[in-house]
């Protein structure tokens, strides 16, 4: 029997977003996303790129794009699962190897950054949260992360 697949809550202002996590596609990113949930490190941290149409993005320590994690960056883990609605991938430079904390979510399909960018959760619920978070690059007044944490799979034990 499988084990039943770990999800991350995250609060917004307008309410919690859940996100399943995908091992299977990428266990190196999960393992880091739940590392940097579960110490905290997302708290307080703001969206600080969110383009309309196109994807929202976060995770960010200085609020601009600029950083990353204490971690050193992962390793590619590359696959051609779709870069669709809700999808979460993570953000990079142009180097392969450079992901760390930043990531993003897809509002639309995206699929031109498939096999280029590494996929390691979906939106399952809370996605017109994500979609309310305020555009800009940065924005005005940016949405932030309020919480994010490990939790069980909906109808698992806690």
């Amino acid at each position: 029997m499988t084990e039943p697949a770990e999800h991350l809550e995250m609060l917004l202002d307008s309410g919690p977003v859940l996100i399943r996590l995908r091992p299977d596609l990428a266990p190196g990113h999960v393992a880091r996303m739940k590392e940097l949930a579960s110490a905290g490190f997302y708290d307080g941290i703001v969206f600080h790129r969110v383009i309309p149409g196109f994807m929202a993005q976060a995770g960010c320590p200085h609020g601009r794009g600029t950083g990353g994690s204490h971690l050193p960056d992962l390793r590619a883990e590359f696959s051609s699962e779709p870069h669709v609605r809700g999808v979460c991938s993570m953000a990079r430079t142009s180097a392969p190897h450079s992901a760390n904390s930043q990531f993003f979510i897809c509002f639309a399909d995206a699929r031109f950054l498939d096999t280029q960018y590494t996929v390691w959760g979906e939106v399952v619920s809370g996605m017109d949260h994500v979609d309310a978070l305020p555009a800009g690059e940065p924005p005005r007044n940016p949405g932030v992360i309020r919480s994010m944490r490990v939790v069980p799979a909906p109808g698992q034990p806690a």
